[in-house]
């Protein structure tokens, strides 16, 4: 069986636990206390020796990093929610590296910084958060989802930090596509939220 080793505050979490439900895969959370710094344990390094969640386990397959787990849900499990042409494809992972990038140095970061007491320079995650949803919110006026005409795991990896950003205190009056795509998100079959979404 599936096993995602999750934290219940994590955007990231959230990310495979969406794509989890809306693929319909049968699944084991295993809660990780972040705060208690569980994902520092001997028994927990050994599955993500850089200490960090989710992990998700497949049988005897481990992987690390929420964009390299929705990459494999998509390859194995996904159908379409992962293009198989080059260049489809290859506009997909744009958006899992802007979700590990752009997204999380802004509005993940200013997220934690509020929530967590994480020392940060807010003034400039939140600049960058505008930065990131004026980008974003221009690519959305003539199209509805990130890449090509059906939802992607591109949607799912940007979706849930755009979502929470009111816990980064960051507004999205300015952003209506962006508004609106994430309320495309929440339709897909299978949707599950989590604490703080918009």
């Amino acid at each position: 069986m599936i096993k995602l080793y999750d934290y219940w505050l994590s955007g990231n979490c959230h990310k495979v636990r969406l794509m989890l439900s809306i693929l319909k895969l049968e699944h084991e959370l295993i809660p990780i206390n972040i705060k208690e710094l569980e994902q520092k344990s001997l028994d927990f390094l050994q599955l993500n020796p850089f200490g960090m969640v989710p992990v998700l386990t497949d049988g005897t397959e481990i992987l690390r990093d929420s964009q390299a787990i929705l990459f494999y849900l998509g390859m194995k499990y996904g159908g379409d929610w992962l293009p198989r042409e080059a260049v489809a494809m290859s506009k997909v992972v744009q958006w899992l590296s802007t979700s590990a990038q752009d997204i999380q140095n802004s509005l993940a970061a200013a997220r934690v910084h509020f929530l967590l007491g994480r020392d940060l320079n807010i003034g400039l995650a939140q600049q960058r958060a505008h930065n990131l949803l004026k980008t974003m919110d221009k690519h959305l006026e003539t199209r509805h989802w990130l890449e090509g005409d059906r939802p992607t795991i591109a949607d799912i990896a940007c979706f849930p930090y755009i979502a929470l950003a009111g816990d980064a205190k960051v507004s999205l009056d300015d952003y209506l596509n962006v508004v609106t795509w994430l309320e495309r998100v929440k339709q897909i079959e299978g949707f599950v939220s989590m604490q703080g979404m918009l």
